[in-house]
Formats: structure tokens, C-alpha cells, sequence
């Protein structure tokens, strides 16, 4: 039986996109997780200035996939949007790297690289594209490929632990960033299938503007979004939450901060490959539902277990449930607005709108209310309705397509 790993390999657009998933794991490991540090800290934006510089990104990272989506959709010039956006990415990272200062900051990370940002789920559109000859392993091919970002943020996260542990300046960050945008964009040109002149049919869908955002709109889809909006919260407040919970803790550091989230990383690339195979057992909403429980099982147990060596084994259940919230909502949208698969990947921005609302809300309200462990637990319970609406939303249908 062919594996849908060997699939990856043996097919040019599937290693193209795998490149390009991969060449976004460098990116997003490269420049997101020190934006506050060289933000705050080396350029001297207020805080308030640098909050305003994330709602900004975020408006214009949903904003531009979802007219982006709904474009490439309408007119099926994948190949064109994803080469204007790959240069909009390295032009953003360009700025930062020739010309650093708090206005390039705010270009930069307010608006270009959000606009960039657009490319994974014109990605995963192409995927679902290219997946038609191969319907038997359609969910291994789009977990493979989802992998490789898994597999190339965690290398670069590594990568620059020992870079600045060796007195690298910050603010090299943007030259690596840069250098993986201009090799996604060169990768994009070189690999790209042109449009019109693909082995798969890539209907036009004709639709205005109008009648395809309506389609979003329409109670069966937000609801489902809510519903998956709330499941990835419990993922934003970890995050949040983990930093803060291991600096509070005795005999805790940055650096356990740090292997604990390479280590649920670390969990979730086998799991990844691992899934698609229960997948045609099980249905998609029934695993969100139990991997939510299991991802909820370790964002709950964080405050509780951070002082005991109990809390590295909280990591397996985390990359585990980890993997149902990062992998099935994709295939989910994309089953829900059939022939359209550019707005179904703009669904993810949304979905991660949707995300960090609940999670600043769950997160002032706990911290209001109690401390870290209430304010997990809230996040948490939160997640499990999300999950528990989804299923009964979806309840004795095999296929959720609503589209």
C-alpha cells in the first residue's frame, strides 16, 4: 500500500507545496515569536503601540485571505495571488532588515507580513486542488504536507537558542525571515502549477464579491466557526499562559518554558503523520471532540504540575490533541464549502480571529475572577463546548458539507 508520505515525495506539486508549508515554518519561527522583544524593547514602541500593531495584523491577516480566498476562487489565478503575496513577504522582511525603525516595524509586522501570511491557506487550497486524483489519501497528503511547518519551526526554533546563546543580535531575526520569503517566492515561480494548465479541474466559481462573503454568513458556517474558534483558543491561551506559569514557578526558567513547547512540537510531527489513518474509522468531529479533551487534559494540569517532573509527561497528550485542532479544521472547511476551496482556507483566518477573542476574554476573565489555574480551567471548558457543539452539530452526518 503507498503511504501518503511516499505520495509527498513522489509527486512535484505535493514536494512544492511541502517546501512551501516548510519555508513558512523558517518564516513564522523566525520573526513572530521575538515581534514583542525588538518591538518593545529595541525599537522603544510603547506598549500601547505595539497592542495596536498586533489588532492591525490581525484585521489585515483576515481581511486579505478571505478576499484573497474568495478572489482565487472566483477566478482561479492561484499561481498569480500566491507570487504577488510571497513578494508582498519578503518586501515586508526587506524593510526590517535594510531600513529598522518603528515605522518599518509597524509596515512590516502591521500590514505586509498578514498580508504574506495569506499563502498557507492559498497553500492548502492548491492541496485540496491537486488531491483529487488521489481521494484515498487525501487527509494523509494534507497532514504530511502540514507537517513539514511543524518539523521546520521547531529547527529554527533550536536553531536560534544556540544563535543567541552565542551573542547573536536580535535583530537577525529579519535576515533569516528574509532569506526563506525570497527562496518561498523563488520556490512559488519555479514550482507553482501555472493556472489553466493543471492535471485537475479548477472551476471558476463566477461568484461576486457579495454572494460568497453572504455564503460565510450564513448561520450553519458561523456556527461551525464558533464552535472550531473555541476548540483553538484553548492553543492561544497556552501560549499565554505558558511563559507565565513557568516564571512564577520555583525553580523555573525561560528555559523549560522553552523544551516544554519544543517538546508538545515535538509530539505533534509523528501524530500528524499518524492521524489520517483513523480518519476513515472515525468521524472528523468525533476527534476533535477527544483530542480537545486531551489537549484541555494538559492546559489545565499546566499551573497545577509546573513544580513536578509529572508536567514533561503533560507534553505527549498535548502534541496528541495538539494535532486534531492543528490538521482536521482544514479538511473540516473544505468539506463545508465544497468547490471552493480558497474561501474554505480563508475560514482558518477567521477561525483564528475568533480564537484570540475567546482567549483574551477567557483569559481576563479568570485572571479577574482567581489566578492561572482558574484562568485554565475556564479556557478549557471553554474548548470542550466548543467541541461538544460541533459534534451535535454534526451528528449523523458523514459528510458535513453544507456548501
Amino acid at each position: 500500500m503507498v503511504t501518503a508520505l511516499h505520495t509527498v515525495f513522489a509527486t512535484p506539486v505535493f514536494r512544492m507545496l511541502a517546501g512551501v508549508i516548510g519555508l513558512m515554518g523558517l518564516i513564522n519561527a523566525s520573526l513572530y515569536p521575538y515581534q514583542s522583544l525588538i518591538g518593545i524593547e529595541v525599537l522603544g514602541l510603547p506598549e500601547a503601540a505595539f497592542a495596536l500593531v498586533l489588532v492591525l495584523a490581525s484585521v489585515v491577516a483576515v481581511v486579505t485571505s478571505v478576499l484573497l480566498g474568495i478572489l482565487s476562487d472566483q477566478k482561479a489565478n492561484r499561481r498569480r495571488l500566491a507570487m504577488i503575496t510571497a513578494l508582498i513577504g519578503a518586501l515586508g522582511a526587506a524593510l526590517m532588515v535594510f531600513a529598522p525603525g518603528p515605522v518599518s516595524f509597524v509596515l512590516t509586522n502591521g500590514i505586509l507580513l498578514p498580508v504574506a501570511s495569506s499563502i498557507f491557506g492559498q497553500a492548502f487550497a492548491l492541496n485540496r486542488l491537486a488531491s483529487q486524483g488521489f481521494p484515498d489519501q487525501r487527509e494523509g497528503i494534507q497532514a504530511t504536507v502540514r507537517a513539514a511547518m511543524s518539523v521546520t519551526f521547531l529547527l529554527m526554533l533550536v536553531f536560534w537558542t544556540f544563535a543567541f546563546g552565542w551573542g547573536a543580535d536580535v535583530m537577525l531575526t529579519y535576515a533569516t525571515g528574509g532569506l526563506a520569503s525570497l527562496a518561498l517566492l523563488a520556490l512559488i515561480w519555479g514550482y507553482w502549477p501555472r493556472d489553466g494548465q493543471t492535471g485537475w479541474a479548477d472551476q471558476p466559481s463566477g461568484l461576486r464579491l457579495g454572494a460568497a462573503l453572504a455564503q460565510l454568513a450564513r448561520p450553519e458556517v458561523a456556527l461551525r466557526l464558533l464552535c472550531l474558534g473555541a476548540v483553538t483558543s484553548s492553543g492561544v491561551l497556552y501560549m499565554i499562559l505558558a511563559a507565565l506559569v513557568f516564571s512564577e514557578t520555583p525553580g523555573r526558567t525561560a528555559a523549560d518554558t522553552a523544551l516544554y513547547v519544543g517538546l508538545v512540537a515535538g509530539w505533534e510531527v509523528p501524530f500528524m503523520l499518524l492521524l489520517p489513518r483513523y480518519l476513515a474509522h472515525v468521524p472528523r468531529p468525533t476527534l476533535i471532540f477527544w483530542g480537545t479533551v486531551l489537549y484541555v487534559s494538559h492546559l489545565i494540569a499546566l499551573p497545577f504540575l509546573a513544580e513536578s517532573a509529572w508536567i514533561w509527561a503533560m507534553t505527549l497528550p498535548a502534541g496528541l490533541g495538539g494535532v486534531a485542532m492543528l490538521i482536521l479544521p482544514i479538511s473540516y472547511y473544505q468539506d463545508l464549502m465544497v468547490g471552493r476551496p480558497g474561501t474554505a482556507a480563508s475560514m482558518l483566518a477567521l477561525q483564528k480571529l475568533v480564537a484570540d477573542v475567546i482567549a483574551a476574554l477567557a483569559f481576563s476573565a479568570g485572571l479577574a475572577i482567581g489566578g492561572y489555574a482558574l484562568t485554565a480551567a475556564l479556557g478549557g471548558g471553554i474548548a470542550i463546548l466548543g467541541a461538544l457543539g460541533l459534534w451535535l452539530a454534526d451528528r449523523g452526518r458523514i459528510n458535513p458539507a453544507l456548501a
